[in-house]
């Protein structure tokens, strides 16, 4: 009958195990027993409801599948080795075994995964049973929450082994949860889909995440802008995108960077169709730099320029944002295409601007902070987003004051007038001298035109030198009002910085703030009565002071030059100048042209014993004499020696003067 209903269930290794079951069963002895009568059963081996059947059993899982009455009875069953038959004894036994087959019954292949239930929790290990002739022990450590199991629970388990040495079934939940995991993790893969993990370490190039499996995300992938501290991440939960695996080598590679892309874009696309200009939107204050600062939008970044941000002066967006601070900003501009958004934070404010011209008319008096010192002024704030300029040259009329800082600090209470607005540009022009009075408007009365005053040089410079008559007024002496005779190239040829001189006011231009001073005024010109001093046809005395490649200058009286020209100095020919006199020679010379009105002497070595009527026929030789081509002109030949100074030595001036004296030859020539 056994083999019959077993036969019947249409698994052929699952009957072959309960046909044998039952096979031991009828060859054992069976002890039946009646509580009272001591009755033995009748030849079908049934007995009386009323009797307690017990079979002596050899193994422990001979009724595999029949519901015994509870967990007890069944420890009972393992440490007595008796089993106790279900109500109804073998009749029923064997229709419960019938409906026992009747169901699926678990594939006990090596390396699949089956369902277990847990028999006994120990200190270090878990009994469960599969369902096979054996039970098996998963190490605790391979269950999360040791705490949770309870005996009875349901497990799936991994079937490494069906038997080891000791008879034992080898069971992994690790090794089942890992493969579960990866076919999941392998179709979330294939579907494009996004898995949930715990970030569990920082390892080198990234961080090791737990999906059900070890996966790796590299530190580029973390986030829209590698972060610098991955610690931060460890303990938290994210969801992710697979982008590699590998299933040979169980490798899995994951990236947040991808997700967090995905949804700005969306996010990025929603605000672009929601948003339009001149719309207020709130942000948060995502990076900051040089030229102003990236505000979040809720997945899309806005520039805020920092000449949006406010009304008055701002060195750096640092001084105003920080990193996560809260905005409400408006949308200045929106570039669908590239999707980029300009936005504007002073805009969110009146402009302080409008009617600026009403409020600080030119020449109204203000009070304000100084905010900012530049070399070339100082700012000073007259109200929130309002500021003016006090340029340098403004701070006073009289104190040289090379830079802001010698007499203002930053947030120095300063009061100053308005000398101009321009609100287009947002400019407002300050003053400081303003508050007093101008002293150039009495300079005329302290200086008149004429008058002898004295002071200290200041200042030199190529062409001239400054005066200080007074704490800020200087006056400046050019170097042509410095000596009525001699030609002086540099003020330092007769001065030293902080010399007390005496000098003339020659002119006064209040205007400009100017007053010209005179040396040379202090004395008489002598060239006013230099006919009288020197006529031609004189025999003059003086000293050698210049040689030039066409003559030489000998200082005469008053510190008046004359000029010998080369063709003077000698009746014989002369190629250079040097080869006839030296600087410092006493020479003897006659003078044969006094121009008055060019301040011009014509000297001559040579004439110095001719008669009238020779004097007369040189001095209208040397008048027609052409000055670009002979250099013997009087007004050219001075003209050229303030440019031209001799220098031993010098072969293009060397060649210049024997080319000269070769000309003059020629001419010479002519006139003989």
């Amino acid at each position: 009958m056994a083999s019959r209903i077993f036969c019947s269930t249409g698994d052929s290794a699952l009957s072959d195990v309960v046909a044998r079951s039952v096979a031991r069963i009828k060859n054992r002895s069976i002890d039946i027993f009646h509580e009272n009568t001591g009755e033995t059963p009748d030849s079908q081996g049934l007995v009386d409801n009323k009797c307690a059947h017990r079979v002596d059993l050899d193994l422990e899982n001979a009724y595999y599948g029949v519901p015994f009455r509870s967990v007890a009875a069944r420890k009972d069953r393992r440490s007595t080795g008796i089993a106790v038959l279900p109500e109804g004894g073998p009749l029923n036994f064997m229709i419960h075994m019938q409906d026992v087959m009747a169901k699926p019954m678990p594939d006990f292949r090596e390396g699949s995964i089956v369902k277990g239930r847990i028999l006994e929790v120990r200190p270090r290990e878990v009994l469960v049973d599969v369902g096979y002739k054996s039970e098996g022990v998963i190490p605790l450590t391979e269950f999360d929450d040791v705490e949770a199991l309870e005996v009875g629970d349901e497990v799936d388990v991994l079937l490494e082994r069906l038997e080891n040495d000791e008879g034992m079934v080898v069971l992994s939940k690790e090794k089942a949860a890992y493969r579960q995991n990866w076919n999941k993790i392998v179709g979330v893969f294939q579907g494009d889909g996004l898995i949930k993990g715990k970030v569990k370490s920082v390892v080198k190039g990234g961080l090791m995440v737990n999906i059900g499996v070890e996966a790796f995300l590299p530190a580029s992938q973390i986030d829209v802008v590698p972060p610098k501290d991955l610690q931060q991440f460890v303990g938290n939960t994210y969801d992710f995108k697979i982008v590699k695996l590998n299933d040979d080598r169980k490798n899995v590679v994951l990236s947040r960077r991808e997700v967090i892309e995905q949804e700005r874009s969306e996010k990025r696309q929603k605000f672009m169709e929601g948003v339009n200009v001149g719309d207020r939107v709130a942000g948060t204050v995502k990076n900051i730099t040089d030229f102003g600062a990236f505000i979040d939008l809720d997945g899309m970044d806005g520039l805020l320029h920092v000449t949006d941000m406010t009304w008055g002066r701002l060195g750096h967006p640092s001084e105003l944002l920080k990193v996560g601070q809260q905005l409400e900003v408006v949308v200045l501009d929106l570039n669908k295409e590239k999707e980029r958004v300009s936005l504007g934070l002073k805009q969110t404010q009146k402009n302080p601007w409008d009617q600026i011209e009403e409020r600080f008319p030119a020449g109204q008096r203000i009070k304000g902070k100084i905010t900012n010192l530049v070399p070339y002024g100082a700012f000073v704030e007259i109200e929130e987003g309002v500021e003016g300029l006090i340029h340098v040259s403004e701070l006073s009329w009289t104190k040289r004051i090379m830079r802001p800082s010698d007499i203002l600090s930053v947030g120095q209470e300063v009061e100053a007038v308005v000398l101009g607005v321009n609100k287009e540009e947002q400019k407002i022009s300050l003053g400081l001298r303003q508050l007093e009075t101008n002293p150039w408007d009495e300079i005329e009365k302290k200086f008149t035109i004429g008058s002898r005053v004295k002071g200290k040089i200041r200042n030199m410079t190529a062409y001239g030198a400054f005066v200080e008559l007074e704490e800020g007024i200087d006056g400046m002496i050019h170097v042509s009002d410095l000596s009525w005779t001699r030609k002086i190239n540099h003020p330092s040829e007769v001065f030293k910085k902080g010399d007390e001189i005496e000098a003339v006011v020659i002119d006064i231009d209040k205007v400009n703030q100017r007053i010209s001073l005179g040396i040379k005024q202090l004395t008489e010109d002598p060239w006013k009565t230099i006919d009288e001093k020197y006529k031609i046809g004189d025999l003059v005395n003086g000293k050698v002071t210049k040689l030039a490649s066409f003559g030489a200058f000998v200082q005469l009286q008053d510190d008046i030059d004359g000029l010998v020209h080369i063709s003077q100095l000698s009746e014989d020919h002369v190629a250079k100048v040097k080869d006839v006199l030296k600087v410092g020679q006493e020479v003897e010379a006659r003078v044969i042209k006094v121009d008055k009105l060019e301040r011009r002497i014509g000297l001559s070595i040579k004439a110095a014993n001719y008669t009238e009527e020779q004097l007369r026929k040189e001095a209208e030789a040397l008048d027609i004499l052409r000055p670009g081509e002979d250099m013997v002109g009087l007004e050219k030949a001075f003209a050229a020696a303030e440019q031209e100074e001799y220098r031993p030595g010098d072969s293009k001036k060397e060649e210049k003067e024997s080319k000269e004296s070769k000309r003059e030859s020629k001419k010479e020539s002519k006139k003989k």
